[in-house]
């Protein structure tokens, strides 16, 4: 009878034992996961700060291209906002 309560207390500790193997594993994938979540974190806070000076960029070279536009042919530009803006008005009553 001895036998088996040694038995069953061995067994205990090495069920405890796994445990906090398990455990330890565990805490270890959490803190690898918490610092490639800082990472990708940061690598797509580095992309939209590259996509937004970007299209930044494209903008300002767009505004500069109907600028120019704008000075050089005048009353073409003028024409075609004004259908631009009949188009849209058009659409707009319907």
């Amino acid at each position: 009878m001895a036998e088996k309560k040694l038995a069953a207390v061995g067994a205990e500790t090495e069920a405890e034992a796994r445990t906090a193997s398990a455990q330890a594993e565990l805490e270890a994938q959490i803190a690898d996961l918490r610092t490639e979540i800082a990472r990708l974190t940061e690598t797509v806070s580095a992309i939209g700060t590259g996509a937004r000076a970007v299209v930044q960029g494209e903008a300002e070279l767009m505004t500069e291209r109907v600028r120019e536009r704008v000075r050089d042919e005048p009353i073409s530009t003028l024409l075609t906002v004004a259908g631009v803006a009949f188009l849209f008005g058009v659409l707009a009553r319907r």
